[in-house]
């Protein structure tokens, strides 16, 4: 019987002991599926490393150290150039940008009336970078103005170069323009040019030149010698060419709307150049553009002749036929001139002044 109850004993135990075991155990494998589970979660998402973002501020001043309110400042990232950001700077020039991933950057600054600004960096983890205050300068004004002179200012800015051409540096030359296209002179610039031709101290010069020549010749006798005498002559030789350069260089063009200058051909064959400088004598440029008989230099030349005869001795006047002879004579010279004027005179003169050829 105790044998019996003995072995009932044991297994009673031995069941019961299961029992506890189970009951013991059952939480003991609950707890360890749960990292089972967050292992095979884990095995099918890497784990992501996450730096800590930094800061970025600064503030923007002008030349004076003034802040400067409502500029842009553009952000860009290095290693990620489409990633950017855009603030605007406050009432006190300052700006600041927040949640910026660590790395190089680099501030473009951005405001009506200055240049742009830049400023690039390096930015650490969870780092707060503070940028030295950028200062904006003022942007230089980049206005395309096309300057279009009009035809008269074109002319008087022309005048003005002829004013200063000089044969060897020294003998007045105004009378001749380099540019093939230069727009005709008002009546007022042919005169401000005659005027400044005749009371040019060179031309003053060789009139005094001319007057001591012909003294020293006992040219027109009936003005004496001495000091008296030279004083005639020198004023009958200043006379001549006064007379003569407002007649036919300013009074008559006017009337007949010519140009008193000589055109500079400077293009073409040698023979063509000099035909064209000879015909110039007789024929000369319109006001219009157009060539036509030059009335101006030959009645100018025939009215000064006649003047003339107003302050020369009576037996020194010239007659009718004498006078349109020099009026003859006079165009020859002329002639001679404009070829000198062609082939000579420019290579004579210091720095001549240079135009753009005829556009065709």
């Amino acid at each position: 019987m105790w044998g019996e109850n003995l072995t009932f004993r044991h297994i009673s135990f031995a069941l019961l002991t299961v029992v506890v075991l189970l009951l013991h155990c059952a939480p003991v494998r609950a707890q360890s599926a749960a990292p089972d589970a967050v292992n095979a979660q884990g095995s099918q998402q890497s784990p992501t490393i996450i730096q800590a973002a930094g800061t970025i501020r600064g503030s923007l001043i002008d030349g004076t150290g003034a802040p400067v309110a409502g500029a842009r400042v553009k952000l860009s990232i290095e290693t990620d150039p489409s990633h950017t950001q855009d603030v605007e700077s406050d009432d006190g020039g300052q700006f600041i940008f927040v949640g910026v991933t660590p790395g190089a950057f680099k501030l473009t600054v951005t405001s009506e009336g200055f240049g742009v600004q830049t400023y690039s960096g390096t930015l650490g983890t969870g780092e707060t970078c503070v940028v030295p205050p950028i200062a904006l300068v003022l942007e230089t004004e980049k206005t395309e103005v096309l300057v279009s002179m009009s035809p008269l200012e074109v002319a008087q800015a022309e005048m003005k170069d002829e004013e200063k051409q000089r044969v060897l540096g020294v003998v007045p030359n105004f009378y001749v323009t380099y540019d093939p296209a230069a727009p005709p002179l008002a009546p007022k610039q042919k005169f401000e040019l005659a005027w400044r031709a005749t009371f040019d101290p060179v031309n003053l010069g060789l009139a005094a030149g001319v007057a001591g020549i012909e003294q020293a010749a006992n040219q027109f006798p009936e003005f004496g010698q001495g000091g008296d005498g030279y004083a005639k002559r020198f004023g009958a030789a200043y006379a001549d060419s006064a007379i003569g350069t407002f007649i036919g260089s300013a009074i008559l063009p006017t009337l007949f709307k010519q140009d008193p200058r000589y055109f500079y051909k400077g293009t073409g064959t040698i023979r063509s150049r000099f035909l064209y400088a000879v015909a110039t004598a007789v024929i000369c440029k319109g006001d219009s553009g157009h060539w036509q008989a030059n009335y101006s230099g030959i009645l100018g030349g025939i009215a000064a002749a006649g003047i003339s005869n107003l302050y020369y001795p009576s037996k020194d006047k010239n007659r009718a036929e004498l006078t349109f002879e020099n009026a003859l004579i006079g165009i020859g010279s002329t002639a001679v001139a404009n070829v000198l004027q062609e082939f000579v005179i420019r290579k004579l003169t210091p720095h001549p002044p240079k135009y753009s050829p005829v556009s065709p």
